[in-house]
């Protein structure tokens, strides 16, 4: 199948979520590459450009003629490619604000060009979890961990929390959250520190340290959230030890259990493909059963139709434990 093909075939699976999206939403992926035909290669739409991302080859000129074609109407295609950086003109100024809807919220979606960054300042496939948190989040306080741009904190302040915190190390990220912040006239917490101490600590454990070297850090008494959503990464090194969601996820949930309060639920995510969801689940019921903390259900996301696959098992997993 050429990727024209691809492109429109892909474009028709979509219209039935775009329908149901509507104008609420101009943020969302148009072409899924690994399961539509063109592997290494996606599309998506954030509001006022296209932004495609290559992992091997870059798409080629007439690639990109058919993407501009088939996806992009009047919109700026931008390419990015995942191992080199950008391959089509550099941004310096971009035209107009950068801004995308995703369900009636605004958010900053500069592409990596502009912001300096590798990744996109929205991962699109975890609309899922944001929709679950904002039309849960009503009263209720909420812990964001590995916030990076704040998406989840914007959609629970956005759904009536009660109280947001979003923890990042990267200030640059809490930036951008801030900013989406005031675009949609809420108000959330920004705490820049490693999640590593700052969980431990709301947990009632100890901090610890890597190789018995403790850095510097914020104190924050035990306590607990009515929500707590854990996004870590694959896999990252910092000064208190590697977050490693295939070795070691329970170091990461234990502590988001114990900081969460009785009745209280856990939003967890896993990125890895490899990782069955049945794994992953039973590791999640046996850690929280060992921290005296037993799950009474899990309830698990799929995200949108955006985000096809060969055999329904999607990368990103999405559990909501609840306590």
């Amino acid at each position: 199948m050429d990727l024209s093909e691809a492109l429109r075939r892909a474009l028709d699976h979509r219209q039935p979520l775009l329908a149901e999206l509507g104008d609420t939403t101009t943020c969302y992926r148009l072409f899924h590459g690994v399961a539509e035909g063109r592997p290494g290669l996606t599309v998506d739409r954030y509001g006022p450009h296209l932004l495609v991302q290559s992992w091997r080859e870059p798409p080629t000129a007439e690639e990109l003629a058919a993407i501009e074609h088939h996806l992009g109407g009047e919109l700026p295609v931008y390419v990015w490619d995942r191992r080199k950086g950008a391959t089509n003109e550099a941004i310096d100024d971009l035209d107009g604000e950068q801004t995308g809807l995703e369900l009636g919220l605004r958010f900053d979606v500069r592409p990596p060009h502009a912001h300096r960054g590798q990744d996109p300042l929205m991962f699109l496939d975890f609309r899922a979890a944001r929709r679950w948190v904002r039309a849960n989040a009503a009263g209720a306080s909420v812990l964001n961990l590995f916030a990076y741009t704040c998406g989840v904190g914007v959609a629970a302040a956005a759904g009536g929390a009660s109280e947001v915190w979003n923890v990042d190390f990267a200030a640059s990220a809490l930036d951008v959250g801030r900013t989406n912040a005031e675009l949609n006239g809420v108000a959330m917490e920004l705490v820049h520190e490693d999640v590593l101490p700052v969980i431990r600590q709301l947990g009632g454990l100890a901090v610890g340290g890597r190789r018995g070297r403790q850095p510097a850090y914020r104190r924050f008494p035990a306590r607990t959230f009515d929500l707590v959503v854990l996004d870590p990464p694959r896999w990252a090194r910092t000064s208190w030890g590697a977050v490693d969601v295939v070795g070691d996820y329970p170091s990461l949930f234990k502590p988001a259990v114990l900081a969460t309060a009785p009745g209280g639920a856990v939003l967890a995510t896993h990125h890895v493909p490899t990782v069955t969801v049945d794994e992953w689940v039973g590791q999640l019921r046996r850690c929280a059963a060992k921290a005296g903390r037993p799950l009474r259900d899990v309830e698990l996301l799929q995200p949108d139709a955006d985000f096809p696959t060969f055999d329904g098992a999607a990368p990103l997993k999405l559990a909501v434990c609840r306590l």
